[in-house]
């Protein structure tokens, strides 16, 4: 885990404010005694918990990494799309409404979410949601999630070395 820059253990203030973040948004509680660090890699915000790159900031959001999603047992926050759009999602490309089967109803514009395959239930992206949940399903045209992470790109291939 050489590719990181600053790489340090966050101070008590920071540490807070971040548990307070993850629970609030994924409802996840991080054991506090937990190695919880803080790092840049290649310009992205990464945190590390027990050495894994559980999280990364985008902007003043964070998000999960997509083994993190499995890892906490995450089930809020998620869409599910067709097979069809599989391939797409997983070479990093937004998601389209119309490729949407289910979200998860209480997701609003600009929460942080994550994308799975109908079949396999297996995470392929996270990102930003660009509407509601209700609307992810209603709607027949646009984009619906801004795809930030997903499988194959650097943040994933930094979780798997």
């Amino acid at each position: 885990m050489s590719q990181f820059k600053n790489r340090h253990v966050l101070k008590k203030k920071e540490l807070r404010a971040i548990l307070e973040d993850i629970k609030t948004k994924f409802n996840i509680e991080i054991d506090k005694k937990s190695k919880i660090e803080e790092a840049d890699f290649e310009g992205v915000k990464v945190i590390i918990i027990d050495d894994k790159v559980d999280f990364f900031v985008k902007g003043e959001k964070i998000f999960f990494t997509l083994p993190a999603i499995e890892k906490y047992k995450l089930r809020s926050n998620k869409v599910i799309v067709d097979m069809g759009a599989v391939k797409f999602v997983s070479n990093g490309a937004d998601v389209m409404a119309p490729g949407i089967i289910k979200a998860d109803r209480n997701i609003k514009a600009g929460d942080s979410v994550w994308v799975c395959d109908e079949k396999y239930n297996k995470p392929l992206a996270v990102g930003e949601a660009l509407m509601d949940g209700e609307t992810m399903e209603n709607s027949s045209s646009g984009k619906a999630v801004k795809t930030l992470h997903y499988v194959g790109d650097r943040i994933w291939k930094i979780c798997h070395t």
